[in-house]
């Protein structure tokens, strides 16, 4: 296939215990006019050889070892699609995703990106249930307009895009750029935040994609510095709170947001044993939203030896 509709791209490091069951999901699709390109990113384990022998539709490029974001960016330059997929190397697609999105990119040609809803995937006695058990049909299109559109607003809240769920037209990228390569978390809300300042966004409202949930995700690490909280004061300093359509986030909402994200950061270094970086985030938090008592609560409680249990 030297022009397919859709280029599907997986980054993957280490993930031999989940990436067949993730290719899996990607071959059975109904929708089948897709390259499906694979970016391992230095692995050290079997996941190169799983996916080598996984099926001839694979094109395998292996890089050393440089962040998923490198992976992904290396990815988007090979796809020859005039769609393009993202899917984290442990998550899951139903059959029916392609198929869906790429028909809301012929009846929404207005957006840039069309993205759903997702379900998360916990493990149950030590084990991720089957897919088929957690498939709920919906049918149609069906849009969540609060979540479609220029969204800019709305992703000043929440990073709601989740990157497995979304479909790019190629176009996306060339004009709005890759991912942030200097980035180790936040780079996909970075990203969106840039692409939603160019282009609408369509959401469908069913979940075409389980999320799988375990201790290795990234979101679980502790980081020293505090990306969200950076990025969405670099977003309102550039671009204000409001989208194209007249759409704005309350400066109350905002800040009370900010605050909440400055204090889950102080927070989890408090349970961490770092206190001083806690300390600092939830001063932060304080400033940010001064109205709210639980903050100076835990500064005092974190000083006398507490920490979370969560």
């Amino acid at each position: 296939m030297n022009k397919p509709m859709v280029s599907v791209i997986i980054p993957t490091y280490n993930c031999a215990d989940y990436i067949a069951q993730t290719l899996e999901g990607i071959l059975n699709q109904t929708f089948q006019d897709f390259e499906l390109i694979v970016v391992d990113d230095g692995s050290t384990d079997r996941t190169q050889d799983i996916v080598a022998r996984n099926s001839p539709r694979v094109r395998l490029i292996v890089q050393q070892n440089s962040g998923v974001c490198v992976a992904r960016n290396r990815g988007i330059s090979e796809a020859k699609g005039r769609f393009i997929c993202l899917i984290d190397h442990d998550d899951y697609w139903f059959s029916d995703k392609l198929a869906r999105q790429v028909e809301a990119m012929e009846k929404y040609p207005e957006s840039g990106v069309i993205y759903t809803d997702f379900t998360l995937w916990f493990p149950k006695d030590g084990h991720f249930p089957e897919p088929h058990t957690l498939h709920k049909a919906i049918p149609g299109d069906q849009i969540d307009p609060d979540y479609s559109g220029w969204i800019y607003h709305q992703l000043l809240l929440d990073c709601w895009v989740l990157t497995s769920t979304a479909m790019f037209r190629a176009e996306v990228f060339k004009n709005c750029g890759g991912f942030d390569e200097t980035l180790p978390y936040s780079e996909d809300w970075e990203l969106w935040l840039r692409i939603c300042r160019k282009y609408p966004f369509t959401k469908l409202t069913y979940a075409s994609t389980l999320y799988r949930q375990h201790p290795h995700q990234g979101n679980r690490k502790v980081r020293d510095v505090d990306y969200r909280t950076r990025l969405l004061t670099q977003a309102r300093k550039q671009w204000g709170l409001c989208s194209q359509d007249s759409r704005c986030v309350p400066t109350t909402v905002f800040k009370k947001k900010l605050a909440a994200y400055h204090a889950d950061f102080g927070l989890y270094h408090l349970k961490a044993g770092h206190r001083t970086t806690a300390t600092q985030s939830l001063i932060k938090a304080w400033l940010t939203n001064p109205l709210h008592l639980k903050y100076p609560c835990y500064l005092a409680a974190g000083w006398v030896g507490w920490k979370p249990k969560w």
